[in-house]
């Protein structure tokens, strides 16, 4: 059961008790209110805050994934529990008010439109206390409309979220030029407690269907569980509900970022995971004949970040992130990150042998991953630059092909 707790702001302290143990406490003063809910998953709260003005109607919403704390009406903070509430209808009031608490049902799924705020600049695409996290970034070449669809983590907290999994879900908004977005519906959501992350993945098209393929970070830090979100219209997704973990060999907990593309009539996977043999990071390969949840099978790896390491390097053992492959020219490219900064290799082949030149930095912001703007042959990388921790606004490079294999880099005007 979901509730709805409603107060005026800037009226001191009020704590709720459900037998014998604190289960909501709220801190309204003259300029900022915080609110602390626990649950059954943890003995750490979750906190929501904003500042308010004495006497400012708030507004705090208890759904069975999802918390919103509103002022006058706006969103002004969100959270996402996992387990139950401590709160009951019979909990226990103490302090300076006492707040109305009512229960509350999971609003009914509803389809929003197409584009739910258009004509946007690049800062106004970004809500108030938000920050735009990993960029997933997918486009067709031929497409009609011209569109540049931009898939990237929406993050409150910086990353602080759902007691630090993250809580990451897909935000989902498109361009034409790189000077207007519009803003499209939450591609994926958390709809389940026991989802601590939607996390990195990619887009791709099998027949008339758009595929995002992601994996969760699990609440419970079990093994992350592989999966995808489907539409018809690569606006409105609908989680499959079916899942796979990694196969033996692998790390199964951190493995993220699943890069799926078609080659030769076979599908490919690329994901972030640690080889159990020695434990260092790599991209491992997956191949399938079908575009489907089963079926999945080991190709062996196609990055170990360790073998381009000296073995004193104290990094040797991270995990390369966030990968993104494609072809320019006459070359394959496979970028990923360490520690938040890309790299890239080329090769002349699919899967390597990659070269990796002295300078291969993408200087694109974290992470970032590209997609060629449809009718003009230009691939552009999107990334995000961090402001105060995870998280911050986006930014964006196109890449141009040198003779010998090397990128080059520019302002995308």
């Amino acid at each position: 059961m979901g509730f709805s707790i409603c107060f005026s702001a800037g009226g001191g302290r009020a704590t709720l008790f459900q037998n014998g143990r604190t289960a909501c406490e709220i801190l309204s003063d003259a300029s900022r209110t915080t609110v602390r809910l626990w649950t059954d998953f943890s003995d750490k709260p979750l906190t929501l805050a904003s500042l308010s003005v004495p006497g400012e109607p708030v507004r705090l919403l208890l759904y069975s994934c999802r918390i919103e704390l509103y002022l006058h009406g706006e969103l002004a903070d969100e959270e996402w529990p996992c387990g139950n509430y401590l709160l009951t209808e019979q909990s226990r009031f103490e302090g300076d008010f006492a707040p109305e608490l009512c229960p509350l049902s999971d609003p009914e799924p509803t389809r929003l439109p197409d584009v739910i705020r258009a004509g946007l600049s690049p800062e106004e695409l970004r809500l108030p206390g938000v920050n735009i996290g990993d960029c997933m970034p997918y486009a067709e070449e031929n497409d009609p409309t011209g569109r540049y669809h931009l898939f990237y983590l929406y993050d409150r907290h910086h990353h602080a979220s759902k007691w630090r999994l993250g809580a990451h879900q897909w935000a989902h908004a498109s361009t034409a030029d790189f000077k207007t977005w519009d803003a499209h519906p939450m591609a994926v959501e958390i709809t389940e407690g026991w989802e601590g992350s939607i996390c990195t993945g990619s887009v791709c098209r099998a027949g008339d269907r758009w595929y995002a393929w992601y994996a969760v970070r699990m609440a419970d830090r079990s093994p992350a569980r592989i999966t995808y979100a489907v539409s018809e219209d690569c606006i409105h997704f609908r989680k499959c509900g079916s899942y796979f973990s990694m196969p033996e060999g692998y790390e199964p907990t951190s493995a993220r970022d699943p890069m799926v593309f078609r080659l030769d009539g076979v599908y490919h996977m690329f994901v972030t995971t640690s080889r159990c043999s020695d434990g260092s990071g790599c991209l491992a390969h997956l191949v399938n004949g079908k575009m489907a949840v089963d079926g999945w099978r080991d190709a062996g790896v196609v990055l170990a970040w360790a073998e381009l390491c000296t073995p004193e390097d104290p990094a040797r053992l991270r995990q390369p992130e966030c990968p993104d492959y494609f072809r320019m020219g006459d070359y394959w490219y496979l970028v990923f990150s360490i520690g938040g900064k890309a790299r890239y290799g080329y090769a002349k082949e699919p899967f390597g042998p990659w070269t990796f030149p002295a300078e291969n930095g993408i200087p694109c912001g974290s992470v970032p991953k590209s997609a060629v703007l449809p009718g003009t042959g230009r691939r552009i990388f999107v990334g995000f630059e961090g402001e105060g921790g995870y998280g911050g606004r986006l930014r964006a490079a196109e890449a141009f092909g040198n003779p010998d294999g090397t990128l080059r880099f520019a302002p995308p005007i």
